[in-house]
Formats: C-alpha cells, structure tokens, sequence
C-alpha cells in the first residue's frame, strides 16, 4: 500500500465502503463470508481493481477489522489504505473520502467513485462510465429502469399504483468531484443528525446535479443469504454468463468479402468504418455483454479514433484482452449468419475454425450456421449480410 508509486493515477480514485453491520444477513458478516472460496469483499476489491480508470483505491472497514483486513493474503496490492468507518455510512465515505485528500492533496476536480464493499459483480465498464461521466458532468449514478409494477400499500390494502416511468434503482459505483463532496460535507456534516443514503442523496441536497447512466442488472448487492447463493453461481470456478451480440451491414464498393474471420473471394465487401466483417463484431458484442463490459461501439467509436478499415479480428483480441483483465474468457459461441448472397454452406467450417482460433477455445465449442433471410428485408434482399450471436464467458483458468 504505497501511494508514491502512482503519483499519477488515472481516471478517478474510489472509496470501497464495507464497515456495515450486515443487520438483515441474519448475523452472517456478509463481506468476509466465503464466495467461490474468498471473501465477498476480496471479490469486491478485485472488480474494482480491474478497471484501468482506476487510480487510488482506499478500503473503510468496520474499526475493529482494520489490523486483520490490512494483514489479508487476499488484500489487492492495489489498494492504498484501510481506513476506520464511522456510525453511518455517510461517516464512512467521508473517512475515505478524507484519506484521499490526505494521499493527494488540493485536487478538487478529482472524481472520486464510491462502491459498495456487497456489490461484487461490478464490471470494469461500468467503472470507468462512471469515471467519465463524473469528469464530463461533476456528479454521476448509474441507475436501473423499475421493471416491476409498483403499488402504494397501507394497512394490507392497495390504495394507488405509482406511475413508474420517472422511477430508478440507483446503484454504485456512485461518484463526484472531490470538492463536490467536500463542500457538500460543509453543509451536512457528515457526523451531523441528517442522514443520506447514499452520495446522490447529499449531493441532491445540496442541489448539485447529479447525472444518471445506465448500471448493470449484474451489479447485484448482497443484502439478503440468498443473495450469496446467487453471487457464488456467477463467481464460482466453471460459472458461465451469456450475452447477445447483433450487427449488420449493407454491401458496398470493392472486394473481398471479409465474414467469420475468413476472405472470399469475388464477393463485395461490406460498407462500414471496419472491414465490416459482421460475423466477428456480432461475436465481439455477445462476449462483452455476456461480461458486462458495454459494447463494441463504446469501445471503438466509428470516428477517427477509430483507423479506417481496421481489421475486426484486431478489435476481436482488443475485446479478449478486456475479457483477461476482468478475469474471464470465451466459454462457447453459437452465430447465425443471415443474407441472400453469397451461398455460405461450404465455407462455415472455415469460419468455426477461424473464430475458434481468434477465441482460442476448441472449435467443437464454436457453431456457425446460415440462413437466407427467407427473402425478406435487406438481407433476403441481397442488399446486406447480417449476424446474430450468443457467448458465453467464464471465470479465466
């Protein structure tokens, strides 16, 4: 835990708050109870970790956990301190907020992220939207859609249904400008007889807006057992998780066609920024969902930043490579290729060996098939190819 060694970090520092007192796990310590063989809370602080915007890491635990949790072998080296918790939450975040300042002082536009220590699954894109949100916006709160009907209940009686549509969940990482916090704490101190639930709350309050991004259905808190039991099937060794992956383009000018990974020859290439090869990117999208690290146009935006014509297998190992750094890899692929033209039946095997090869998983765990299009839309048309693919990702041997 030494601080000199980055004297400049990137992105954002994070508070990892994880000094409650567990009260509705029925006197289970939810944050060192085992998961996949290691603490929950190990596999907070890994998640976290894992995200390239993060800079400095401070852990606040209860008091009487800090010698044991500093003196950890499943620790992160990443992390800078472990600090002392307060009563409440709010008191906690400001103890780690305040380590901080003191780590790197006179920094007010710093985004500082705040996590909670229960919320295991976090992924490192949403780590790092947060980050960029809080340096575009000042303030920001990953939030989820209210999926369920919500009703207004009183004495075991309905008496409204509550109109949903302006309704979220909000989840952390939830983050701020450093300075932000630090004057809101000026108006609430954070010992004081007000209490905030969560950081978007006080800085609410304050009047500080606050920007809302899409959060994870992943990004589960552990708040009840069951919810270990479901932490555990996601982090356990051989878990797998599934994403979807789509993509489309129109044919344009010039040849070959790149699709699968493999040229054909005397075809038209398809239109796009890329080679536009749709099997790879309808692959790439699936494995990052399935990891919940956002998607291929996020990545690499169809703009300058992105060269021109880049190869898909390139943007394909870009994609491994944030897999490994979140500690997972391809488990199985199943793509269906759609379009009119060209006849795909003789070269499917081509394709399962070559995306197998780019995955480097065994092709039996690879499946590639075609369909026409049944003459319909553009692809039935002829006038563009189109491809659909579902991954799995498991945790990386």
């Amino acid at each position: 835990m030494a601080p000199e060694a980055r004297e400049h970090p990137p992105g954002a520092d994070v508070v990892v708050v994880a000094a409650g007192a567990s009260r509705r796990m029925g006197g289970i310590d939810k944050l060192m109870a085992p998961v996949a063989g290691r603490p929950l809370l190990a596999w907070t602080l890994d998640a976290v970790a894992a995200s390239p915007a993060v800079g400095r890491l401070v852990l606040v635990t209860a008091p009487d956990h800090v010698a044991d949790v500093e003196a950890a072998g499943w620790l992160p080296a990443r992390v800078d301190a472990v600090v002392a918790g307060g009563a409440t939450r709010q008191a906690s975040v400001a103890a780690g907020v305040r380590r901080l300042e003191a780590l790197d002082p006179g920094r007010p536009d710093r985004p500082v992220l705040v996590h909670d220590g229960a919320r295991p699954l976090v992924s490192a894109a949403l780590v790092a939207a947060v980050a960029e949100a809080v340096a575009t916006h000042g303030a920001a709160v990953p939030v989820l859609p209210v999926a369920e009907t919500l009703k207004r209940v009183a004495d075991g009686l309905v008496r409204a249904t509550v109109d949903r549509s302006t309704l979220a969940a909000a989840q952390t990482p939830q983050g701020a400008r450093r300075g932000l916090l630090l004057d809101a704490w000026l108006a609430f101190p954070p010992e004081g007889p007000r209490e905030f639930t969560d950081e978007a709350a006080l800085l609410e309050a304050c009047r500080i807006p606050v920007h809302a991004i899409p959060g994870e259905a992943t990004n589960l808190k552990v708040t009840l057992p069951d919810d270990l039991r479901r932490v555990e099937l996601a982090l356990a060794p051989g878990a797998t998780r599934a994403g979807l992956g789509h993509d489309s383009h129109p044919f344009g000018p010039g040849q070959p066609l790149r699709l699968g990974g493999i040229e054909i020859a005397g075809a038209p290439r398809l239109s796009g920024h890329s080679d536009g090869d749709v099997v790879l990117h309808a692959v790439a999208d699936a494995l990052l969902g399935a990891a919940g690290l956002g998607d291929l146009g996020r990545m690499f935006p169809a703009d300058a930043r992105t060269p021109r014509g880049v190869d898909s297998a390139a943007l394909l190992g870009e994609v491994l490579a944030r897999l490994a750094e979140a500690g997972l890899a391809p488990a199985s692929v199943d793509v269906t290729v759609i379009g009119a033209r060209p006849r795909l039946g003789a070269r499917l095997e081509a394709m399962r060996e070559a995306i197998a090869g780019l995955l480097g998983i065994d092709p039996g765990a690879v499946n590639v098939k075609a369909s026409s299009g049944n003459l319909s839309g553009d692809e039935g048309a002829g006038r563009s190819i189109s491809a659909l693919a579902v991954a799995t990702v498991g945790r990386a041997a």
